[in-house]
């Protein structure tokens, strides 16, 4: 069997130990003689499995009780109305901070339903840094603030949160959820989509206060009101069962193999730091974050020439490092260090790296 080292920004690499626990379970979950993927979603087989899952993430994220977990469809990209068409109710206004392409998406589609104040960006430099923020500028009446907390295309991370006061803090955390403990009472809501650190594709995760729980826009469809999937311990509808399953071993795997977030964190700063070195000491290779900004999930990297940066990707894939072409808004070249990444694979790509330096002069 042959396994790559898949640096792809998402869907991403799973643990192994997941895999196999999958493999294991494929035809036959525990002795019911079917599939995960096969099982009503109202069998009691399932109910222990959602219920798992969200235990284990109460566990892991050390949520508060006065938060609702909810597993929901639509991926990241459907909270971009589902948070204002909730949230933006009082006053029908909030703010916005732009740190690369999903901020941005998330800020036009909520300027569809109220008043969505972009109160800083870095868009000037490419969402290569996190803006300073003065609160003088923030909406004292707003609805909500709103955060991507990793920027995957563009490797920045917010490492001190926006102090807003009375206003809940709603942050996107679809690419470091996971990777490091969080305190979630500093937030109103949370979403994450799973393909990243959590599992498969087609499973979304809020996490919202049960205060925010009232009364969506009255055009808001059932389906997005987070009323509805609170009300029905998300079993509204049929959800993503499978990736709920994937998502439950892989809480499973960070409890009891990796020992916790904070643990998961220091593993994390290991595989992050060795890259940034290298790329801080390279003579061919430069980083283009902002150090102080930098993430430990997504390290976007160039050489500066774009032919030199084409043969690497191609040569880094024939070496079986995949998936390492940077996105178009930034080009190079970027390595996704999600936490299934293990640590021999980021020590084998900077070696890689080093040869290709030193044959490339």
């Amino acid at each position: 069997m042959k396994r790559v080292y898949n640096f792809s920004a998402g869907p991403s690499t799973l643990p192994e130990a997941v895999l196999k626990k999958a493999a294991d379970e494929m035809l036959d979950y525990q002795g019911s003689g079917q599939s995960v993927m096969e099982m009503s979603h109202r069998s009691k087989e399932f109910d222990g499995i959602i219920k798992s899952a969200e235990s284990l993430m109460r566990e892991v994220m050390n949520i508060p009780d006065n938060y609702k977990v909810l597993f929901l469809q639509g991926g990241a990209s459907s909270q971009f109305a589902m948070v204002p068409l909730n949230l933006m109710t009082k006053n029908g206004k909030a703010d916005y901070v732009l740190t690369g392409q999903w901020a941005t998406k998330a800020q036009k589609e909520a300027s569809r339903y109220g008043e969505a104040n972009v109160v800083a960006s870095s868009k000037d430099k490419t969402f290569s840094y996190i803006p300073e923020l003065d609160p003088s500028t923030f909406s004292k009446d707003a609805d909500y603030f709103h955060i991507c907390m990793n920027n995957t295309i563009y490797g920045t991370k917010y490492h001190t949160l926006p102090d807003t006061g009375n206003v809940p803090l709603v942050a996107d955390i679809s690419s470091c959820i996971l990777s490091e403990p969080i305190d979630v009472s500093k937030f109103g809501l949370l979403y994450a989509g799973a393909q990243k650190n959590m599992g498969p594709a087609g499973l979304t995760v809020v996490i919202i206060r049960e205060d925010l729980l009232g009364e969506p826009m009255e055009k808001t469809p059932t389906m997005f009101d987070y009323r509805t999937h609170a009300d029905n311990a998300s079993l509204y509808n049929t959800p993503p069962c499978y990736s709920i399953y994937i998502c439950k071993l892989v809480l499973d795997w960070i409890k009891n193999d990796i020992g916790g977030l904070a643990k998961m964190k220091e593993i994390n700063e290991k595989k992050a730091n060795l890259l940034y070195h290298f790329l801080d000491q390279s003579k061919l290779f430069r980083g283009t974050v902002v150090a102080k900004d930098r993430s430990l999930m997504n390290i976007p990297f160039v050489t500066g020439n774009d032919e030199l940066d084409a043969k690497f990707v191609k040569e880094a894939a024939a070496n079986d490092f995949v998936n390492l072409k940077g996105h178009r808004s930034v080009g190079g070249m970027r390595a996704s260090v999600y936490n299934a990444m293990p640590m021999e694979g980021v020590e084998k790509l900077v070696a890689f790296m080093t040869e290709f330096e030193k044959n490339n002069q």
